[in-house]
């Protein structure tokens, strides 16, 4: 029981990493607050958890709307009196290719990159704005950015996702050197291709996925692999780390 009695935030937890997250620290103890903005999806999370007998609720949240956003940690607050972890996971990929175009700084339309921007890294920002004033009088906290392999190496073809991504690396860093003196840790996940509906679509071109499988272990990365690392640096057992930026990813990033 990692995280008993702890108070969690996990956003986009309604799907993929998100989901796998909350499902394990609720396992391990936490009360999650489901952050998602499909209901149903949100809503199927939060069953799974209160079947099993553990403690979730849920909340629907667009993340790059900040009433919306100051709302939730507000009500979160009002009932739990405290919030000891936001785990910032929530974002869009490859999967909204239908909605946002996914390519070069040349073909991208400013609407597409302000779109993308506006969630994958004001999202980050605006949960971090209101969950900071809390875990500052509370004198702890751990925050957890889930930002991408895209964030820290060169990968082509997404380069609104790309620049996102190296925000939320960025913006890891300074925050830690900011609130450390409040006990307050601000690490960062940079996950590589995991197996989620993100990048299902992508998955199922047998050349493509070939690509994925030439990391040195050889395969693509499961959710729950994300949770686990995510878990980790949640928990007390990663109390004297802060502003690390960690690549979950097979070793692409090393090679």
């Amino acid at each position: 029981m990692r995280l008993q009695d702890k108070v969690a935030i996990i956003t986009g937890a309604g799907s993929g990493q998100g989901k796998a997250s909350a499902l394990m620290f609720a396992q391990q103890g936490a009360t999650v607050i489901v952050a998602e903005m499909n209901e149903q999806a949100g809503k199927e999370t939060v069953k799974q958890i209160t079947d099993a007998g553990q403690h979730a609720f849920f909340y629907q949240t667009d993340i790059s709307d900040e009433e919306n956003v100051r709302q939730l940690v507000e009500t979160v607050h009002e009932k739990y009196k405290k919030i000891d972890i936001l785990f910032n996971n929530a974002g869009i990929g490859f999967s909204a290719r239908s909605k946002y175009k996914m390519a070069s700084v040349l073909e991208t339309p400013l609407e597409d990159w302000n779109s993308i921007l506006g969630i994958n890294l004001n999202g980050v920002y605006l949960m971090s704005k209101y969950v900071l004033p809390i875990m500052i009088k509370q004198n702890k906290g751990s925050i957890i950015h889930n930002a991408s392999l895209n964030g820290i190496i060169g990968v082509s073809g997404a380069d609104a996702y790309t620049a996102s991504k190296g925000g939320v690396v960025a913006l890891t860093r300074v925050m830690a050197a900011d609130y450390g003196k409040h006990n307050i840790r601000i690490n960062c996940i940079c996950p590589g291709a995991i197996n989620t509906p993100m990048i299902s679509e992508v998955l199922d071109d047998p050349e493509i996925a070939k690509n994925y499988e030439t990391g040195p272990l050889g395969r693509v990365g499961e959710p729950e692999e994300i949770a686990s690392a995510a878990l980790f640096l949640a928990s007390d057992e990663a109390s004297y780390i802060t502003g690390l930026i960690m690549p979950v990813d097979g070793g692409w990033s090393a090679v």
